[in-house]
């Protein structure tokens, strides 16, 4: 008779979860800062003709978060996908080894949500379990990186894709 644990030693991987790529990209407006603070430069979606377009975002209590929501709805999926893109050239396997995603973001609330929107602007199969987790702040990272542990090794051939856009 096989037991409970012999079931879950077949299904679990057999060493601890490792990062196999890390890919990275950042909106292209980026502001030189080194004269303010220790950050050098940062990088913003935000461009002078949005800001025209759409002048409550500079208005000291004028409502904009509408507009706001709509940007980051449609951007950060995008901004993922470049930094996905890259990671996954960087492990070099296909994309229908990806078994599940997990994507993190401090903005942008929506459903279906930005996971959803990556997988399909990555084209990646259906069946790729997603798990999103929304306006987790600086600590979304670290959770992120926690469940994808958790997900590899517990389960023997799972590849993960974390994604992590603000």
């Amino acid at each position: 008779m096989v037991t409970v644990d012999e079931i879950r030693r077949a299904q679990r991987a057999m060493g601890p979860a490792t990062v196999l790529a890390i890919g990275t990209a950042n909106p292209s407006n980026c502001y030189d800062q080194s004269d303010k603070s220790i950050i050098k430069k940062r990088y913003f979606y935000l461009t002078e003709e949005i800001l025209k377009k759409n002048p409550n975002i500079c208005e000291y209590n004028a409502p904009s978060l509408n507009i706001r929501q709509e940007i980051t709805i449609v951007e950060v999926p995008k901004l993922g996908k470049e930094a996905a893109e890259k990671a996954i050239n960087e492990w070099g396997q296909s994309k229908s080894k990806i078994t599940h995603l997990v994507f993190c973001t401090t903005s942008g609330v929506d459903l279906p949500g930005a996971d959803y929107q990556l997988t399909k602007l990555l084209g990646l199969e259906p069946p790729v379990k997603q798990f999103m987790m929304y306006q987790q702040g600086c600590y979304g990272g670290g959770t992120a990186l926690r469940l994808a542990k958790n997900l590899a090794e517990n389960n023997k051939v799972t590849r993960v894709l974390v994604v992590c856009s603000n």
